[in-house]
């Protein structure tokens, strides 16, 4: 594939870093921007990463050491408009990977301060981004990172973005309605109609991927190299599913279902998230196109998840046990969950590996870490409600490993 100039809005992120190595291993220029506010508000809620995460600066003296260029990568905030389009002007880049938002539907609703900034810096930052690119690199293809989340759980089967109703007697081609349940996935929904306006105004052109739930501590070709390592958080608030679950084990700690864990999302491994924004990144949609992807590897509820992992760990020689929860989420216990991914497929996805195998990576991975985890222990029970209280989830059952 041709070289590319690369800007990664959040490089310093779970998804953000080791995106910016994959990049610089297939010879694309990179850029990107960070202000570190995932380091910051870890460190509020008195959690830390599972996998030690290096400093800034040591990040950056890891890539000087492991790759031939030493990409720019700059302090600075998405709200910080002159910032953005002075640093977007400068670097010029052919696609724009938007990561740099708070990615925490808990941490939305602790109160009326983490909701309003986290709706003020998801929704602003990408507003300013839009303007950026429109006025500094308006050829360049944007792809903004987005979220299943957003189309909540209808009862339907959820296409990719866009459908066409019927309604007496007429046919149009929409936007398939969201149906948010956090004030987070809600500064996504905003987020996709202002790319979307953005596209129909100015002919952006932007690929808006809704990704599913993300797992996984490792890519293709990870280098040993501590400071390289990706985070990988275990909290309530930016701990998901399997990521917790998998911490949880190797403490000894139940496996914690909200409610009756028949909630069902779609889930894909860390590593498969690089290849198919590569996918996307290398597969450019023509000038003023718009493509909304939905990007996961199969769906699964919360209680398949769970035993999967305890399946992982019986491998590994562990033992687990599940415990339901009080839910502290408003959300269906069951549900329909029906999503496409026919756009994913034809950019070629194919899964690197298994569920299994990627947890017990993750396993491996996580053991040397368990004193560090056992030490937050305290963590792993959630205390925050949609109701906007705060308390610590009761035990309504367990089931010990058989």
């Amino acid at each position: 594939m041709p070289e590319r100039r690369v800007f990664v809005a959040g490089f310093d992120g779970y998804l953000g870093w080791p995106l910016s190595q994959h990049l610089l291993k297939r010879g694309h220029v990179v850029a990107g921007v960070d202000a570190f506010l995932r380091r910051e508000q870890v460190a509020g809620l008195g959690a830390c990463s599972a996998v030690p995460v290096a400093s800034p600066q040591e990040r950056k003296s890891a890539l000087r050491e492991h790759f031939q260029q030493t990409p720019d990568l700059r302090t600075g905030n998405m709200l910080d408009f002159p910032f953005l389009r002075a640093f977007l002007k400068d670097f010029q880049p052919d696609t724009v990977v938007h990561l740099a938002e708070i990615p925490s539907a808990a941490w939305s609703m602790i109160d009326q301060a983490h909701c309003s900034f986290t709706q003020h810096n998801n929704v602003i930052g990408t507003l300013n981004l839009l303007w950026a690119m429109h006025e500094v690199c308006p050829d360049a293809h944007l792809v903004k990172l987005g979220t299943m989340g957003e189309y909540g759980t209808p009862a339907m089967p959820i296409p990719e973005g866009f459908f066409e109703p019927e309604f007496r007697g007429r046919r149009d081609r929409l936007p398939f309605p969201r149906q948010a349940g956090s004030f987070y996935h809600w500064s996504k929904v905003h987020d996709s109609n202002n790319t979307m306006f953005a596209w129909i105004l100015w002919g952006l052109r932007a690929t808006y991927i809704m990704q599913g739930v993300v797992y996984g501590t490792e890519i293709e070709h990870q280098s040993d190299d501590p400071r390289l390592k990706t985070r990988l958080d275990f909290d309530q608030c930016f701990g998901t599913v399997v990521n917790r679950f998998c911490c949880q084990a190797v403490i000894g700690h139940p496996l914690t279902i909200y409610g009756q864990g028949g909630q069902k999302r779609g889930f894909l491994p860390l590593r498969d998230v690089m290849q198919c924004l590569t996918l996307v990144i290398d597969s450019p949609p023509n000038a003023g196109d718009y493509c909304v992807v939905n990007q996961f590897d199969a769906c699964y509820t919360i209680n398949e998840i769970a035993l999967l992992v305890r399946q992982a760990c019986s491998e590994e020689g562990l033992t687990v046990d599940i415990m339901e929860v009080e839910n502290p989420r408003m959300e269906s216990g069951r549900h329909e969950y029906q999503p496409d991914r026919e756009q994913l497929l034809a950019l070629g996805y194919q899964p690197a590996g298994s569920p299994l195998q990627e947890i017990r990576m993750m396993l491996a991975d996580l053991l040397p870490q368990r004193e560090r985890i056992e030490a937050r222990a305290e963590l792993l029970l959630p205390d925050i409600r949609w109701d906007g209280a705060h308390r610590r989830s009761g035990v309504l059952g367990r089931e010990a490993a058989g």
